[in-house]
Protein backbone atom coordinates (compact mmCIF):
# COMPACT_ATOMS: atom_id res chain seq x y z
CA UNK A 1 0.00 0.00 0.00
CA UNK A 2 1.48 3.47 -0.99
CA UNK A 3 1.32 6.11 1.16
CA UNK A 4 -1.25 8.87 0.96
CA UNK A 5 -0.47 11.73 -0.88
CA UNK A 6 -0.73 15.07 1.85
CA UNK A 7 -3.46 16.48 2.11
CA UNK A 8 -1.32 20.10 0.37
CA UNK A 9 -0.88 17.72 -2.49
CA UNK A 10 -4.56 16.27 -3.21
CA UNK A 11 -6.34 17.28 -5.92
CA UNK A 12 -9.50 19.39 -4.85
CA UNK A 13 -12.66 18.72 -5.54
CA UNK A 14 -14.68 21.95 -6.04
CA UNK A 15 -12.53 24.64 -4.57
CA UNK A 16 -9.13 25.66 -4.93
CA UNK A 17 -7.29 23.50 -2.54
CA UNK A 18 -8.39 20.58 -0.52
CA UNK A 19 -7.51 22.34 2.47
CA UNK A 20 -10.04 25.23 2.63
CA UNK A 21 -12.81 22.23 1.17
CA UNK A 22 -12.00 20.42 5.03
CA UNK A 23 -11.96 23.28 6.63
CA UNK A 24 -15.62 24.37 4.84
CA UNK A 25 -17.19 21.06 5.48
CA UNK A 26 -15.97 21.23 8.91
CA UNK A 27 -17.75 24.46 9.71
CA UNK A 28 -21.08 22.95 7.26
CA UNK A 29 -21.08 19.96 9.74
CA UNK A 30 -20.58 21.56 12.81
CA UNK A 31 -23.52 23.78 12.22
CA UNK A 32 -25.91 21.17 10.80
CA UNK A 33 -24.95 18.88 13.74
CA UNK A 34 -24.70 21.84 16.65
CA UNK A 35 -27.51 23.92 15.38
CA UNK A 36 -29.46 24.82 18.55
CA UNK A 37 -27.86 23.52 21.16
CA UNK A 38 -28.27 25.63 24.53
CA UNK A 39 -32.23 25.97 22.97
CA UNK A 40 -33.63 23.21 24.83
CA UNK A 41 -33.60 21.12 27.76
CA UNK A 42 -33.24 16.83 27.63
CA UNK A 43 -36.26 15.39 26.11
CA UNK A 44 -37.59 11.96 26.85
CA UNK A 45 -37.21 9.23 26.09
CA UNK A 46 -33.79 9.17 27.26
CA UNK A 47 -32.61 12.50 27.76
CA UNK A 48 -33.72 13.69 30.61
CA UNK A 49 -33.01 10.23 32.49
CA UNK A 50 -29.05 10.54 31.48
CA UNK A 51 -29.10 14.13 32.11
CA UNK A 52 -30.73 13.60 35.62
CA UNK A 53 -28.32 11.10 36.52
CA UNK A 54 -25.05 13.10 35.22
CA UNK A 55 -26.08 15.99 37.68
CA UNK A 56 -26.77 13.60 40.69
CA UNK A 57 -23.23 13.02 39.98
CA UNK A 58 -22.08 16.08 40.20
CA UNK A 59 -24.46 17.08 43.32
CA UNK A 60 -23.56 14.09 45.08
CA UNK A 61 -19.95 13.21 44.01
CA UNK A 62 -21.36 9.72 43.34
CA UNK A 63 -19.69 8.55 40.45
CA UNK A 64 -19.67 4.78 40.44
CA UNK A 65 -22.93 3.90 41.36
CA UNK A 66 -25.75 5.94 39.32
CA UNK A 67 -28.51 7.01 40.82
CA UNK A 68 -32.09 8.31 39.03
CA UNK A 69 -33.03 10.52 42.25
CA UNK A 70 -32.85 8.25 45.30
CA UNK A 71 -32.60 5.00 43.62
CA UNK A 72 -30.24 3.25 41.72
CA UNK A 73 -29.96 3.28 38.00
CA UNK A 74 -28.27 0.46 36.73
CA UNK A 75 -29.42 -0.01 33.12
CA UNK A 76 -26.61 1.25 31.76
CA UNK A 77 -22.81 1.53 32.38
CA UNK A 78 -22.00 5.44 33.64
CA UNK A 79 -19.33 6.29 30.65
CA UNK A 80 -22.15 8.63 28.82
CA UNK A 81 -23.34 10.58 32.31
CA UNK A 82 -19.42 11.00 33.30
CA UNK A 83 -19.21 12.93 29.93
CA UNK A 84 -22.19 14.86 30.32
CA UNK A 85 -20.76 15.88 33.78
CA UNK A 86 -17.60 16.77 32.86
CA UNK A 87 -18.95 18.91 30.24
CA UNK A 88 -21.15 20.68 32.78
CA UNK A 89 -18.09 21.01 35.27
CA UNK A 90 -16.42 22.76 32.09
CA UNK A 91 -19.22 24.82 30.67
CA UNK A 92 -21.65 25.10 33.96
CA UNK A 93 -24.64 24.97 31.84
CA UNK A 94 -26.52 21.77 31.20
CA UNK A 95 -28.55 22.88 28.04
CA UNK A 96 -25.19 23.02 26.57
CA UNK A 97 -23.35 20.23 28.60
CA UNK A 98 -25.92 17.51 27.97
CA UNK A 99 -25.90 17.71 23.86
CA UNK A 100 -21.73 17.91 23.95
CA UNK A 101 -20.69 14.19 24.26
CA UNK A 102 -22.77 13.36 21.07
CA UNK A 103 -21.76 16.55 19.42
CA UNK A 104 -17.69 15.26 19.81
CA UNK A 105 -18.86 11.43 19.24
CA UNK A 106 -20.26 12.84 15.61
CA UNK A 107 -17.39 15.27 14.67
CA UNK A 108 -14.85 12.69 15.93
CA UNK A 109 -16.60 10.12 13.43
CA UNK A 110 -16.61 12.06 10.40
CA UNK A 111 -13.14 13.25 10.81
CA UNK A 112 -12.10 9.34 11.45
CA UNK A 113 -14.12 8.54 8.16
CA UNK A 114 -12.49 10.71 6.14
CA UNK A 115 -9.43 10.73 6.94
CA UNK A 116 -9.28 6.43 6.84
CA UNK A 117 -11.02 6.80 3.42
CA UNK A 118 -8.11 9.55 2.38
CA UNK A 119 -5.41 7.16 3.26
CA UNK A 120 -6.97 4.30 1.64
CA UNK A 121 -8.18 6.05 -1.59
CA UNK A 122 -7.84 10.11 -2.10
CA UNK A 123 -9.18 13.52 -0.40
CA UNK A 124 -11.96 13.45 -2.94
CA UNK A 125 -13.50 9.99 -2.48
CA UNK A 126 -12.75 10.75 1.69
CA UNK A 127 -14.63 14.74 1.57
CA UNK A 128 -17.65 12.62 -0.27
CA UNK A 129 -18.02 10.13 2.01
CA UNK A 130 -17.70 11.78 4.95
CA UNK A 131 -20.71 14.64 3.53
CA UNK A 132 -22.84 11.37 2.63
CA UNK A 133 -22.65 10.17 6.35
CA UNK A 134 -23.44 13.53 7.82
CA UNK A 135 -26.18 14.17 5.44
CA UNK A 136 -28.09 10.78 5.77
CA UNK A 137 -30.78 11.57 8.28
CA UNK A 138 -30.28 8.25 10.65
CA UNK A 139 -27.04 9.86 11.00
CA UNK A 140 -27.73 13.48 11.78
CA UNK A 141 -30.73 12.75 13.87
CA UNK A 142 -29.63 10.62 15.92
CA UNK A 143 -26.28 12.38 16.36
CA UNK A 144 -28.07 15.34 17.39
CA UNK A 145 -30.19 13.50 20.46
CA UNK A 146 -28.07 13.28 24.08
CA UNK A 147 -28.23 9.45 23.91
CA UNK A 148 -26.03 6.76 24.92
CA UNK A 149 -25.65 5.34 20.75
CA UNK A 150 -24.04 8.30 19.29
CA UNK A 151 -21.40 7.91 22.03
CA UNK A 152 -21.04 4.71 21.27
CA UNK A 153 -20.43 4.41 17.66
CA UNK A 154 -18.27 7.50 18.10
CA UNK A 155 -15.80 4.71 20.19
CA UNK A 156 -16.63 2.02 17.70
CA UNK A 157 -15.48 4.36 14.94
CA UNK A 158 -12.76 5.14 17.00
CA UNK A 159 -11.98 0.87 17.48
CA UNK A 160 -12.57 0.21 14.09
CA UNK A 161 -9.97 2.71 12.27
CA UNK A 162 -7.13 1.80 14.50
CA UNK A 163 -7.40 -1.41 13.54
CA UNK A 164 -8.43 -0.96 10.06
CA UNK A 165 -4.90 0.89 10.24
CA UNK A 166 -2.87 -1.78 11.52
CA UNK A 167 -4.97 -4.59 9.31
CA UNK A 168 -5.17 -2.24 5.81
CA UNK A 169 -2.34 0.36 6.29
CA UNK A 170 -0.13 -1.66 8.34
CA UNK A 171 1.26 -3.17 10.03
CA UNK A 172 1.13 -0.74 13.36
CA UNK A 173 0.78 -2.61 16.76
CA UNK A 174 0.17 1.26 18.27
CA UNK A 175 -3.05 1.34 16.33
CA UNK A 176 -3.62 -2.14 16.98
CA UNK A 177 -3.57 -1.43 20.92
CA UNK A 178 -5.85 2.03 20.34
CA UNK A 179 -8.00 -0.31 18.65
CA UNK A 180 -8.88 -2.53 21.00
CA UNK A 181 -8.42 -0.20 23.82
CA UNK A 182 -11.69 1.86 22.37
CA UNK A 183 -13.20 -1.12 21.20
CA UNK A 184 -13.10 -1.83 25.62
CA UNK A 185 -14.12 1.95 26.08
CA UNK A 186 -17.47 0.86 23.89
CA UNK A 187 -17.70 -1.94 26.62
CA UNK A 188 -18.01 0.11 29.25
CA UNK A 189 -20.41 2.62 27.61
CA UNK A 190 -22.54 0.30 26.37
CA UNK A 191 -22.05 -3.52 26.51
CA UNK A 192 -22.22 -4.16 22.46
CA UNK A 193 -18.75 -2.40 21.79
CA UNK A 194 -17.05 -5.85 21.72
CA UNK A 195 -18.44 -5.39 18.39
CA UNK A 196 -16.05 -3.62 17.27
CA UNK A 197 -13.28 -6.79 17.48
CA UNK A 198 -15.59 -8.45 14.95
CA UNK A 199 -13.37 -6.85 12.66
CA UNK A 200 -10.90 -9.19 13.31
CA UNK A 201 -12.88 -11.90 11.33
CA UNK A 202 -13.25 -11.03 7.28
CA UNK A 203 -9.09 -9.78 8.54
CA UNK A 204 -8.53 -13.80 9.17
CA UNK A 205 -10.83 -14.60 5.64
CA UNK A 206 -8.98 -12.09 4.05
CA UNK A 207 -5.23 -13.08 5.35
CA UNK A 208 -6.01 -16.58 4.54
CA UNK A 209 -7.09 -16.02 1.37
CA UNK A 210 -4.37 -13.97 -0.08
CA UNK A 211 -6.41 -11.09 -0.44
CA UNK A 212 -4.98 -8.25 -1.90
CA UNK A 213 -4.21 -4.76 0.30
CA UNK A 214 -4.24 -7.01 3.69
CA UNK A 215 -1.42 -6.11 5.60
CA UNK A 216 0.09 -9.01 6.86
CA UNK A 217 1.50 -7.79 10.28
CA UNK A 218 3.85 -10.83 12.10
CA UNK A 219 3.87 -11.81 16.31
CA UNK A 220 1.36 -13.85 17.88
CA UNK A 221 2.41 -12.13 21.34
CA UNK A 222 1.43 -8.83 19.90
CA UNK A 223 -1.74 -10.00 18.61
CA UNK A 224 -2.39 -11.17 22.45
CA UNK A 225 -1.52 -8.01 23.27
CA UNK A 226 -4.66 -6.91 21.88
CA UNK A 227 -6.87 -8.70 25.19
CA UNK A 228 -4.75 -6.82 27.67
CA UNK A 229 -5.62 -3.14 25.84
CA UNK A 230 -8.86 -4.05 25.29
CA UNK A 231 -9.62 -5.34 29.04
CA UNK A 232 -7.81 -2.35 30.26
CA UNK A 233 -10.66 0.24 30.40
CA UNK A 234 -12.79 -2.53 31.04
CA UNK A 235 -11.20 -3.35 34.69
CA UNK A 236 -10.28 0.53 35.10
CA UNK A 237 -14.21 0.68 35.61
CA UNK A 238 -15.59 -2.67 36.85
CA UNK A 239 -12.46 -2.98 39.33
CA UNK A 240 -13.03 0.07 41.44
CA UNK A 241 -16.91 -0.87 40.92
CA UNK A 242 -16.98 -4.07 42.59
CA UNK A 243 -14.46 -3.28 45.37
CA UNK A 244 -16.75 -0.74 46.92
CA UNK A 245 -19.88 -2.57 46.16
CA UNK A 246 -18.07 -5.46 48.41
CA UNK A 247 -16.66 -3.02 50.86
CA UNK A 248 -19.92 -1.06 52.19
CA UNK A 249 -21.94 -4.37 51.65
CA UNK A 250 -24.88 -2.67 50.92
CA UNK A 251 -27.10 -5.39 49.39
CA UNK A 252 -28.79 -2.37 46.47
CA UNK A 253 -25.26 -2.13 45.36
CA UNK A 254 -24.86 -6.18 45.07
CA UNK A 255 -28.19 -5.93 43.26
CA UNK A 256 -26.86 -3.16 40.72
CA UNK A 257 -23.44 -5.28 39.98
CA UNK A 258 -25.92 -8.41 39.24
CA UNK A 259 -28.26 -6.32 37.21
CA UNK A 260 -25.55 -4.14 34.99
CA UNK A 261 -23.53 -7.51 34.47
CA UNK A 262 -25.91 -9.96 33.63
CA UNK A 263 -29.53 -8.01 33.17
CA UNK A 264 -28.47 -5.74 30.78
CA UNK A 265 -26.50 -7.87 28.63
CA UNK A 266 -26.75 -11.26 28.80
CA UNK A 267 -30.46 -10.88 29.46
CA UNK A 268 -31.58 -8.06 27.53
CA UNK A 269 -30.58 -9.88 24.41
CA UNK A 270 -31.39 -13.60 24.57
CA UNK A 271 -34.81 -12.30 26.32
CA UNK A 272 -36.09 -8.86 25.70
CA UNK A 273 -38.86 -7.85 27.01
CA UNK A 274 -39.86 -4.39 24.42
CA UNK A 275 -38.79 -3.72 20.33
CA UNK A 276 -39.72 -6.84 19.64
CA UNK A 277 -39.49 -7.17 15.83
CA UNK A 278 -39.08 -10.09 12.78
CA UNK A 279 -35.40 -10.55 11.75
CA UNK A 280 -35.80 -8.61 8.81
CA UNK A 281 -36.12 -5.34 10.87
CA UNK A 282 -33.20 -3.42 10.18
CA UNK A 283 -33.55 -3.94 6.19
CA UNK A 284 -36.05 -1.53 6.53
CA UNK A 285 -34.21 0.68 8.79
CA UNK A 286 -31.76 0.19 6.12
CA UNK A 287 -33.41 1.49 3.12
CA UNK A 288 -36.03 3.97 5.13
CA UNK A 289 -33.60 5.78 7.58
CA UNK A 290 -30.59 5.54 6.21
CA UNK A 291 -31.73 8.11 2.88
CA UNK A 292 -30.28 9.45 0.95
CA UNK A 293 -27.36 6.77 1.39
CA UNK A 294 -29.77 3.82 0.83
CA UNK A 295 -30.76 5.39 -2.95
CA UNK A 296 -27.22 4.54 -3.95
CA UNK A 297 -27.61 0.85 -3.31
CA UNK A 298 -28.64 -0.44 -6.30
CA UNK A 299 -25.80 0.85 -8.14
CA UNK A 300 -23.34 0.22 -5.38
CA UNK A 301 -23.96 -3.25 -4.51
CA UNK A 302 -23.03 -5.00 -7.96
CA UNK A 303 -20.02 -2.53 -7.69
CA UNK A 304 -19.42 -4.21 -4.19
CA UNK A 305 -19.21 -7.42 -5.57
CA UNK A 306 -16.99 -7.21 -8.52
CA UNK A 307 -14.62 -5.57 -6.51
CA UNK A 308 -14.99 -8.27 -3.83
CA UNK A 309 -14.49 -10.86 -6.26
CA UNK A 310 -11.17 -9.16 -7.40
CA UNK A 311 -9.97 -9.85 -3.79
CA UNK A 312 -9.77 -6.15 -2.30
CA UNK A 313 -10.01 -6.35 1.47
CA UNK A 314 -10.32 -2.74 1.37
CA UNK A 315 -13.96 -3.60 0.68
CA UNK A 316 -14.43 -7.50 2.75
CA UNK A 317 -13.15 -5.57 6.24
CA UNK A 318 -15.62 -2.95 6.10
CA UNK A 319 -18.53 -4.73 4.43
CA UNK A 320 -17.83 -7.93 6.07
CA UNK A 321 -17.61 -6.16 9.53
CA UNK A 322 -21.49 -4.23 8.80
CA UNK A 323 -22.81 -7.77 7.33
CA UNK A 324 -21.55 -9.79 10.91
CA UNK A 325 -22.96 -6.15 13.10
CA UNK A 326 -26.88 -6.97 11.09
CA UNK A 327 -26.60 -10.73 11.86
CA UNK A 328 -25.65 -9.97 15.53
CA UNK A 329 -28.71 -7.94 16.40
CA UNK A 330 -30.96 -9.85 13.95
CA UNK A 331 -30.74 -12.85 15.81
CA UNK A 332 -32.01 -10.94 18.71
CA UNK A 333 -35.98 -10.90 19.17
CA UNK A 334 -35.44 -7.46 20.52
CA UNK A 335 -34.44 -4.55 18.02
CA UNK A 336 -34.15 -1.05 17.75
CA UNK A 337 -33.26 1.40 15.24
CA UNK A 338 -30.18 2.81 16.47
CA UNK A 339 -28.45 -0.79 17.48
CA UNK A 340 -27.30 -0.79 13.84
CA UNK A 341 -26.37 2.82 13.83
CA UNK A 342 -22.67 2.47 14.35
CA UNK A 343 -22.41 0.70 10.71
CA UNK A 344 -23.18 3.75 8.94
CA UNK A 345 -19.82 4.91 9.20
CA UNK A 346 -18.02 2.11 7.68
CA UNK A 347 -20.73 1.93 4.90
CA UNK A 348 -19.39 5.53 4.02
CA UNK A 349 -15.76 4.16 4.02
CA UNK A 350 -16.97 1.46 2.07
CA UNK A 351 -18.61 3.92 -0.50
CA UNK A 352 -15.37 6.40 -0.60
CA UNK A 353 -14.53 5.07 -3.65
CA UNK A 354 -17.41 4.78 -5.37
CA UNK A 355 -18.97 8.35 -5.06
CA UNK A 356 -16.95 10.69 -7.15
CA UNK A 357 -18.58 8.39 -10.41
CA UNK A 358 -21.74 7.27 -8.79
CA UNK A 359 -22.48 11.47 -8.42
CA UNK A 360 -21.97 11.76 -12.07
CA UNK A 361 -24.21 9.26 -13.12
CA UNK A 362 -28.07 10.71 -13.96
CA UNK A 363 -30.27 7.93 -12.54
CA UNK A 364 -28.51 9.12 -9.35
CA UNK A 365 -29.29 12.46 -9.58
CA UNK A 366 -32.50 11.97 -10.59
CA UNK A 367 -32.61 9.80 -7.87
CA UNK A 368 -31.82 12.37 -5.23
CA UNK A 369 -33.65 14.97 -6.68
CA UNK A 370 -37.14 13.01 -6.53
CA UNK A 371 -36.42 12.57 -2.78
CA UNK A 372 -35.90 16.35 -2.00
CA UNK A 373 -39.10 17.03 -3.78
CA UNK A 374 -40.77 14.24 -2.45
CA UNK A 375 -40.03 14.92 1.30
CA UNK A 376 -40.09 19.08 0.76
CA UNK A 377 -43.86 18.28 -0.90
CA UNK A 378 -45.00 16.63 1.61
CA UNK A 379 -44.31 18.54 4.22
CA UNK A 380 -45.48 21.71 2.20
CA UNK A 381 -48.95 20.22 1.10
CA UNK A 382 -49.28 18.71 4.54
CA UNK A 383 -48.56 22.05 6.60
CA UNK A 384 -50.62 24.09 4.22
CA UNK A 385 -53.99 21.75 4.22
CA UNK A 386 -53.71 21.76 7.99
CA UNK A 387 -53.64 25.33 8.11
CA UNK A 388 -56.33 25.96 5.44
CA UNK A 389 -58.36 23.24 6.79
CA UNK A 390 -57.36 22.19 10.20
CA UNK A 391 -58.48 18.37 9.39
CA UNK A 392 -59.45 16.51 12.68
CA UNK A 393 -56.77 14.15 12.84
CA UNK A 394 -54.67 17.65 13.16
CA UNK A 395 -56.19 18.68 16.62
CA UNK A 396 -55.26 15.36 18.23
CA UNK A 397 -51.42 16.09 16.80
CA UNK A 398 -51.67 19.05 18.26
CA UNK A 399 -52.77 17.98 21.97
CA UNK A 400 -49.08 16.99 22.27
CA UNK A 401 -47.16 20.01 19.87
CA UNK A 402 -47.14 23.32 19.50
CA UNK A 403 -49.67 24.31 16.28
CA UNK A 404 -46.81 26.92 15.14
CA UNK A 405 -45.26 22.91 14.25
CA UNK A 406 -47.03 23.26 11.11
CA UNK A 407 -45.46 27.20 9.98
CA UNK A 408 -42.35 25.12 11.27
CA UNK A 409 -42.99 22.55 8.56
CA UNK A 410 -44.39 24.53 6.31
CA UNK A 411 -41.24 26.94 6.14
CA UNK A 412 -38.89 24.14 5.95
CA UNK A 413 -41.22 22.39 3.09
CA UNK A 414 -40.85 25.74 1.31
CA UNK A 415 -37.61 26.04 1.12
CA UNK A 416 -37.16 22.51 -0.08
CA UNK A 417 -38.69 23.30 -3.19
CA UNK A 418 -37.12 26.29 -3.53
CA UNK A 419 -33.71 24.42 -3.22
CA UNK A 420 -35.21 21.81 -5.85
CA UNK A 421 -36.16 24.53 -8.15
CA UNK A 422 -32.83 26.29 -8.23
CA UNK A 423 -30.60 22.59 -8.49
CA UNK A 424 -32.99 21.01 -10.77
CA UNK A 425 -31.37 17.46 -11.86
CA UNK A 426 -28.18 18.71 -12.85
CA UNK A 427 -26.53 19.21 -9.01
CA UNK A 428 -29.21 17.21 -6.84
CA UNK A 429 -26.68 16.50 -4.61
CA UNK A 430 -26.08 20.07 -3.76
CA UNK A 431 -29.54 20.39 -3.55
CA UNK A 432 -30.19 17.67 -0.69
CA UNK A 433 -27.25 19.20 1.40
CA UNK A 434 -29.13 22.48 1.13
CA UNK A 435 -32.00 21.25 2.06
CA UNK A 436 -30.75 19.30 4.75
CA UNK A 437 -29.17 22.35 5.95
CA UNK A 438 -32.27 24.44 5.82
CA UNK A 439 -34.45 21.27 7.65
CA UNK A 440 -32.04 20.74 10.54
CA UNK A 441 -31.17 24.31 11.32
CA UNK A 442 -34.85 25.62 11.36
CA UNK A 443 -35.53 22.83 13.42
CA UNK A 444 -32.66 23.65 15.77
CA UNK A 445 -33.54 26.88 15.76
CA UNK A 446 -37.16 27.50 15.38
CA UNK A 447 -38.19 23.66 16.81
CA UNK A 448 -35.99 23.46 19.87
CA UNK A 449 -37.85 26.80 21.53
CA UNK A 450 -40.50 26.02 20.08
CA UNK A 451 -41.17 22.34 21.69
CA UNK A 452 -39.14 23.09 24.12
CA UNK A 453 -41.53 23.88 27.51
CA UNK A 454 -43.87 20.81 26.16
CA UNK A 455 -41.50 18.39 25.70
CA UNK A 456 -38.73 18.74 28.41
CA UNK A 457 -42.03 19.35 30.95
CA UNK A 458 -40.02 22.73 32.18
CA UNK A 459 -43.63 24.49 31.31
CA UNK A 460 -45.59 21.99 33.57
CA UNK A 461 -42.98 21.92 36.48
CA UNK A 462 -42.98 25.81 36.40
CA UNK A 463 -46.53 26.46 36.51
CA UNK A 464 -46.48 23.82 39.75
CA UNK A 465 -43.70 25.63 41.86
CA UNK A 466 -46.04 29.16 40.96
CA UNK A 467 -49.46 27.50 42.29
CA UNK A 468 -47.75 25.94 45.09
CA UNK A 469 -45.53 28.30 46.44
CA UNK A 470 -41.67 29.44 46.47
CA UNK A 471 -41.50 27.56 49.78
CA UNK A 472 -44.01 25.05 50.10
CA UNK A 473 -42.42 21.20 49.39
CA UNK A 474 -44.06 19.33 46.12
CA UNK A 475 -43.63 15.76 46.50
CA UNK A 476 -43.63 14.15 43.03
CA UNK A 477 -46.48 10.99 42.73
CA UNK A 478 -45.49 8.42 39.45
CA UNK A 479 -43.34 10.85 37.95
CA UNK A 480 -40.77 10.91 34.63
CA UNK A 481 -37.24 11.95 34.32
CA UNK A 482 -38.03 15.40 33.40
CA UNK A 483 -40.33 16.08 36.35
CA UNK A 484 -37.74 15.84 39.04
CA UNK A 485 -34.92 17.15 36.43
CA UNK A 486 -36.96 20.36 35.76
CA UNK A 487 -38.39 20.33 39.40
CA UNK A 488 -38.36 24.16 40.61
CA UNK A 489 -37.14 24.99 44.01
CA UNK A 490 -38.19 22.56 47.03
CA UNK A 491 -39.23 18.85 46.26
CA UNK A 492 -38.98 15.45 47.17
CA UNK A 493 -39.84 12.00 45.57
CA UNK A 494 -40.97 8.31 46.65
CA UNK A 495 -39.08 5.83 44.38
CA UNK A 496 -38.65 5.38 40.28
CA UNK A 497 -39.05 1.71 40.29
CA UNK A 498 -41.78 1.67 43.25
CA UNK A 499 -45.31 0.53 42.30
CA UNK A 500 -48.06 3.49 41.66
CA UNK A 501 -49.98 2.29 44.77
CA UNK A 502 -46.90 2.06 47.00
CA UNK A 503 -45.76 5.49 45.47
CA UNK A 504 -49.17 6.90 46.63
CA UNK A 505 -49.34 5.57 50.08
CA UNK A 506 -46.03 6.78 50.86
CA UNK A 507 -46.70 10.32 49.37
CA UNK A 508 -49.82 10.49 51.23
CA UNK A 509 -48.21 9.47 54.67
CA UNK A 510 -45.47 12.15 53.88
CA UNK A 511 -47.77 14.79 53.19
CA UNK A 512 -49.87 13.76 56.49
CA UNK A 513 -46.75 14.99 58.24
CA UNK A 514 -47.40 18.80 57.30
CA UNK A 515 -50.37 19.03 55.34
CA UNK A 516 -50.38 22.89 54.72
CA UNK A 517 -46.73 22.99 53.13
CA UNK A 518 -46.76 19.86 51.06
CA UNK A 519 -48.26 19.43 47.78
CA UNK A 520 -48.23 16.57 45.85
CA UNK A 521 -47.46 16.29 41.55
CA UNK A 522 -49.36 13.58 40.76
CA UNK A 523 -50.00 12.18 36.81
CA UNK A 524 -53.69 11.69 36.18
CA UNK A 525 -53.76 7.66 36.25
CA UNK A 526 -52.12 7.35 39.79
CA UNK A 527 -54.65 9.04 41.33
CA UNK A 528 -57.34 7.26 40.45
CA UNK A 529 -60.75 8.04 42.41
CA UNK A 530 -58.81 8.58 45.61
CA UNK A 531 -57.94 12.15 45.17
CA UNK A 532 -60.94 14.33 44.53
CA UNK A 533 -60.59 16.42 41.57
CA UNK A 534 -62.93 19.23 42.50
CA UNK A 535 -60.40 19.99 45.37
CA UNK A 536 -57.07 19.38 43.20
CA UNK A 537 -55.54 21.97 40.68
CA UNK A 538 -54.95 20.91 37.25
CA UNK A 539 -51.29 21.82 36.11
CA UNK A 540 -51.12 20.66 32.68
CA UNK A 541 -50.85 18.98 29.66
CA UNK A 542 -46.91 17.47 29.23
CA UNK A 543 -45.43 14.50 27.04
CA UNK A 544 -48.75 13.46 26.60
CA UNK A 545 -49.86 13.34 29.80
CA UNK A 546 -52.02 14.84 31.98
CA UNK A 547 -50.52 16.32 35.75
CA UNK A 548 -52.33 17.51 38.85
CA UNK A 549 -51.58 19.05 41.89
CA UNK A 550 -53.21 18.43 45.41
CA UNK A 551 -53.07 19.23 48.91
CA UNK A 552 -54.30 16.72 51.87
CA UNK A 553 -57.94 18.35 51.59
CA UNK A 554 -58.11 16.62 48.36
CA UNK A 555 -57.05 13.10 49.27
CA UNK A 556 -60.38 10.55 49.70
CA UNK A 557 -60.34 8.97 52.91
CA UNK A 558 -59.59 5.24 52.87
CA UNK A 559 -58.87 5.18 49.50
CA UNK A 560 -55.83 2.91 48.00
CA UNK A 561 -56.07 3.46 44.03
CA UNK A 562 -54.98 0.52 42.08
CA UNK A 563 -54.69 -0.86 38.39
CA UNK A 564 -58.04 -0.06 36.89
CA UNK A 565 -60.15 0.36 39.95
CA UNK A 566 -59.76 1.92 43.33
CA UNK A 567 -60.36 0.38 46.35
CA UNK A 568 -61.83 1.92 49.72
CA UNK A 569 -62.15 0.74 53.16
CA UNK A 570 -65.88 0.28 52.15
CA UNK A 571 -65.43 -1.67 49.29
CA UNK A 572 -63.00 -4.30 51.21
CA UNK A 573 -64.85 -7.80 51.69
Amino acid sequence: MKPCAPLSRARPLWLRSARQELILFGVFALLLLGMGIGLRDPWPSDEPRFALVARWMVEHGQWLFPHRGHELYPDKPPVFMWLQALAYLVTGNWRIAFLLPSLAAALGALALVYDLARRLWNHRSALLAAATLVLTIHFTYQMRNAQIDPLLLGWITLANYGLLRHLLLGPSWRWFAAGCFFAGVGVVTKGVGVLALLMLVPFVMARRGHWHQVALPQGRWRWASGLLFFLLPILGWLLPMLLSAHADGDPQHAEYVQNILFGQTVHRYATPTGHIHSPFYFLGIIVVDWLPLSLLLPWVLPAWWRRLKRHDARFLLPLGWIALVLLFFSFSPGKRDVYILPALPMAAVALAPLLPGLLRRRGVRIALFALTMLLAGTLTVVAALVLHRHPAWASRIEQSLDPQIWWLLLSIGVAGLIVAALTRVRRAPLGWLLFAGALWSLYGLWGYPMLNGDRSARDVMMRARAIAGPDATIGLLAWKEQNLLMAQGPVTEFGFLKPWPQQYADAIAWQRQAPAQRWIFSLDEAMGRCVDRHRATYVGHANRREWWLFKADAVVAGCAPGGSADETADDAP
